[in-house]
């Protein structure tokens, strides 16, 4: 394997259709798609300065580098990477990807970043301006993890997270086989039109959350003061260890809250209108 150290790129495609490389100490400048099918790169301590360096690229390693704000939509249409200690600047990354693992890597303008991505696997991972993260991926696997950014997880489909904290208005719309574990679910409509979403010991907060699911559990879980209008046309089994503010017009199922303030059963359920509805209080 060729090693390249203590290098620096410029211009387009300086390393076009290279394989089996190591970048030690590299800088890649202003420019364009630097290593655009290549395969079997490892790059230690690199700087990425220029737009789309790895499209195309199969089989490649990033560790403790830096992708600045100029290194937009840096990785597309890419497989099995590995991303360690990197700081990442430059929003739009990660696009039609397959077989990615990222372990404490910081995103500070995560927007639209993950889209239609397959295999992913996330470790001590942080993301912020993360607005339309997630979009129409799959095989999901996340744990130690913080978000800030709106819309995100949106036509996802098999995600196991655990020990999160996510700020999302928005977050899970129309996912399908999600399960959250011990983690903070914080934002306004809270995963409306899902199917076989499962939350277990989440603290929830925010308007109207978890309205329209199908096959919706909730295992002793925490609905915040501010968790008002619950479940409406949903189909819910939930086991809730606090109060919750109010409910509106579950369409079938079963709760179970230690309180609720408020029940809201109208003549807008819609049938079988048959959730039954327990409290401890």
């Amino acid at each position: 394997m060729k090693t390249i150290s203590n290098v620096e790129f410029g211009g387009e495609r300086p390393l076009f259709a290279t394989h089996s490389l190591v970048l030690d100490n590299v800088t890649i400048h202003a420019g364009e798609s630097a290593l655009k099918c290549c395969s079997d790169i490892t790059a230690v301590n690199c700087r990425f300065e220029g737009k789309y360096p790895f499209w195309h690229v199969k089989g490649f390693e990033i560790k403790d580098s830096l992708f600045t704000e100029g290194a937009r939509a840096a990785l597309w249409y890419s497989r099995d990477l590995v991303m360690e200690h990197t700081l990442v600047e430059a929003p739009k990354m990660f696009r039609e990807m397959d077989n990615l693992s990222l372990s404490d890597v910081r995103i500070p303008d995560a927007q639209e970043t993950l889209w239609h991505c397959r295999g992913v696997k996330l470790r001590n991972v942080e993301v912020k301006n993360a607005d339309y993260l997630f979009m129409h991926s799959a095989d999901i696997d996340i744990d130690g993890y913080r978000q800030q950014g709106n819309y995100s997880f949106q036509y996802c489909t098999n995600v196991v997270i655990r020990n999160a904290v996510i700020d999302s208005k928005d977050a899970f719309w129309n996912t399908d086989n999600v399960t959250v574990y011990d983690s903070e679910l914080t934002g306004e409509y809270l995963g409306w039109h899902s199917k076989n979403l499962r939350l277990v010991r989440c603290k929830i907060s925010g308007t109207q959350p978890l309205c329209y699911c199908e096959n919706l559990v909730m295992e002793d879980c925490v609905m915040e003061g501010d968790a008002d209008l619950a479940f409406e046309d949903s189909e819910v089994n939930a086991t809730v260890l606090s109060n919750i503010t109010s409910i509106k017009n579950p369409r079938t199922g079963h709760i179970k809250a230690l309180a609720i303030a408020e029940k809201i059963i109208d003549e807008h359920i819609l049938a079988p209108a048959d959730c039954v509805i327990e409290t401890e209080v």
